[in-house]
Formats: C-alpha cells, sequence, structure tokens
C-alpha cells in the first residue's frame, strides 16, 4: 500500500477556510491545533505552551517555539487573571490561542482554572491547611 505524504503547506494551502475563533477581540485559530480545548484533567499552566496539540502555524507552515505577549495580571474580587498570547507563531507572529489562568482562595480551598485553545481546559482545588478535610475519613 502506498502511503500519501503531503508537506505541511500543501496540507494548508488543501484547507479550504481558516477555523477562527475570536475571543475578546483576538481571533484564535484552531487550525493550527490538533484539538481544540484539550481536557487536561487538572493540570493548570500559569505560563507555557502545549506543544504536543500543536500541529504547525497555518499561515507559514512551521512548527516552532512560541512567543509569550500581551501578558496581562488583574486581581476581581480576590481572584487573580493571568492572561496572555503565549501561542504566537515566532516566525509570522500568526495568533493561534489566548490562554486564561486564574487563582482564588474560597474558604480553606486555593482553585485554579485554565483556558486556552491550545493548551486545554482545567480545573484544581488544593486545601491550604496542612490535613486536606476532603481527605479526611469519619471516625465512628
Amino acid at each position: 500500500m502506498r502511503r500519501l505524504s503531503l508537506s505541511s503547506r500543501e496540507v494548508s494551502s488543501c484547507r479550504k477556510q481558516r477555523r477562527d475563533f475570536p475571543v475578546n477581540c483576538v481571533a484564535m485559530c484552531g487550525d493550527c491545533v490538533e484539538k481544540e480545548y484539550p481536557n487536561r484533567g487538572n493540570i493548570c499552566l500559569e505560563n507555557g505552551s502545549f506543544l504536543l496539540n500543536f500541529i504547525g502555524c497555518a499561515v507559514c507552515s512551521k512548527r516552532d517555539f512560541m512567543l509569550i505577549t500581551n501578558k496581562s495580571l488583574k486581581e476581581e474580587d480576590g481572584e487573580e487573571i493571568v492572561t496572555y498570547d503565549p501561542d504566537l507563531c515566532k516566525n509570522c507572529h500568526h495568533v493561534i490561542a489566548r490562554h486564561e489562568y486564574t487563582f482564588s482562595i474560597m474558604d480553606e480551598f486555593q482553585e485554579y482554572t485554565m483556558l486556552c485553545l491550545l493548551c486545554g481546559k482545567a480545573e484544581d482545588t488544593i486545601s491550604i491547611l496542612p490535613d486536606d478535610p476532603r481527605q479526611m475519613t469519619l471516625l465512628f
């Protein structure tokens, strides 16, 4: 059986239309990722990029490291929100995704969330107490 091999330029030229997702006035590109918003369980990344999910830039057809730009940190009602465009193509500056990471303290727990087209979606909750009350067993 003969295998069909296409270069990344041929693959990107075969696409009918790029899938762009506008988020906060920034268009994110669904053609650059293998899976959109993959479920990452409880792995919440404050910074960085999930390169295993990166196919390559749909504009310049290169698969290289990405630039972190437009990083902002704001606090709202005790919640820390970190937002940036981590997934900016190093070669042509095409915006691949917008990364949002939140951290807050609710009662006796630290809560983390992440939402990014490339890095995925995740949530985690960690007790700030020495002994996690969720792990305690009832003694009778």
